[in-house]
């Protein structure tokens, strides 16, 4: 499997404060697994979907959620492939399995609501060409991002940061829309 969970809350923490993600924001988490990311959510944000796909994953996420006492998260048990985005206004913060990682944008891109903001841990080169610019090759997908969203590379990660640690360098990944109060039709 390409998924590398996060070791550490307190990074967590960082890097949300690497983001624009504030007080009033409803947050959806792609692939929550055991918590790490959700907890650290529930803390700076309104609300946190956590959607995750295994059943197991999930019952260590819900006991980990009642000990942190994080009643401003919903649990949804579903792949996100198969997940009905929200109507209302939010962003996306994930640390997704790697492979996964195209599709997800596809999806999030391509929705009617698409989020205002998108950070995801990613391969640093898959990330590179998600970026519009001259000094790397832009993929179509980084093409049709870039036309409602503006992106960065927020912060490179170390392999130690992760279980287990990714062969690849990776990195936060952030997607901004240009103009967030336009909705697709």
């Amino acid at each position: 499997m390409s998924q590398h969970f996060l070791r550490n809350p307190r990074l967590a923490l960082i890097l949300i404060g690497h983001s624009n993600l504030r007080k009033r924001d409803t947050v959806v988490e792609i692939g929550a697994g055991s918590g790490v990311i959700t907890s650290a959510l529930a803390r700076r944000v309104a609300k946190v979907i956590a959607v995750e796909p295994d059943k197991e994953a999930v019952d260590k996420l819900r006991g980990h959620l009642a000990r942190q006492g994080c009643e401003n998260v919903e649990v949804i048990v579903k792949d996100f492939m198969d997940y009905e985005l929200p109507s209302e206004t939010y962003k996306v913060f994930a640390n997704p399995p790697f492979h996964l990682s195209s599709a997800i944008l596809h999806k999030l891109i391509g929705s009617p609501n698409p989020p205002e903001a998108i950070y995801l841990i990613l391969q640093k080169q898959f990330a590179l060409k998600l970026l519009n610019n001259d000094r790397h090759y832009t993929s179509q997908l980084g093409l049709a991002l870039t036309r409602d969203y503006t992106t960065r590379i927020r912060l490179p990660l170390k392999p130690t940061d992760f279980t287990p640690p990714p062969a690849v360098p990776t990195v936060l990944f952030e997607a901004k829309r240009i103009n967030p109060c336009v909705k697709h039709s």
